[in-house]
């Protein structure tokens, strides 16, 4: 990503919180048959000191990435929208689009069986606790470990991250107060990141 110092997201608690609140990410792998990526969902393992992500893999996935075998790119995209020049000042024209998001770079380590199906476990539990009546894989444990032979589950501890939060700090703050606010009508995710980063203020220029 550009190098753009103001919009550096370089502590490792904002990437976690990046991850939990946006878990469906892309992997993106240097195959010997070239580029290759794939979208699945990803679990912050809390208690590690690194941070670290799980996930798995449908097969044949795992041996198209060459899965274990090279350090892979995980992209985590956040909440984003365009921001339109007819909220700044007079004369600033030139559009823009705001976004947070995280590239992270490690080598997967392959889960064995029983790991895989424990962090199945996890994985679905952790979205179905979010969903009045939530199902969980012990319900049927023969047939879910039946179908999760046919997944490859996975660890990456992020040995490099390189993160953005581009939420309009190069803007004073009467103009970012006015993006804010169009934004908050259609994208409120976005909006309030950039409130949390950028409180509300009385419009004094920055």
């Amino acid at each position: 990503m550009r190098y753009t110092p103001r919009y550096l997201m370089t502590d490792p608690e904002e990437v976690r919180r990046l991850i939990r609140g946006n878990p469906w990410a892309t992997f993106v792998s240097p195959a010997s048959t070239g580029l290759v990526a794939s979208h699945y969902p990803v679990l912050l393992e809390e208690d590690a000191e690194q941070i670290t992500i799980l996930s798995h893999f449908g097969r044949p996935d795992d041996e198209l990435h060459e899965l274990g075998r090279h350090e892979i790119l995980v992209i985590i995209q956040g909440p984003h929208d365009y921001i339109s020049s007819s909220w700044y000042s007079p004369g600033d024209v030139v559009p823009t689009w705001n976004h947070l998001t995280a590239h992270l770079y490690g080598t997967p380590e392959l889960l064995g069986e029983e790991e895989n199906y424990a962090m199945l476990g996890r994985l679905t539990d952790h979205f179905e606790a979010r969903r009045d009546g939530g199902r969980s894989l012990s319900e049927d444990p023969a047939g879910t470990r039946r179908l999760a032979r046919g997944t490859v589950g996975l660890r990456m501890r992020v040995d490099r991250f390189d993160a953005r939060a581009k939420l309009s700090q190069n803007k004073t703050d009467r103009v970012r107060d006015n993006i804010a606010a169009h934004v908050a009508v259609h994208n409120p995710a976005l909006a309030g990141e950039m409130d949390r980063v950028l409180p509300a203020s009385d419009g004094a220029p920055s």
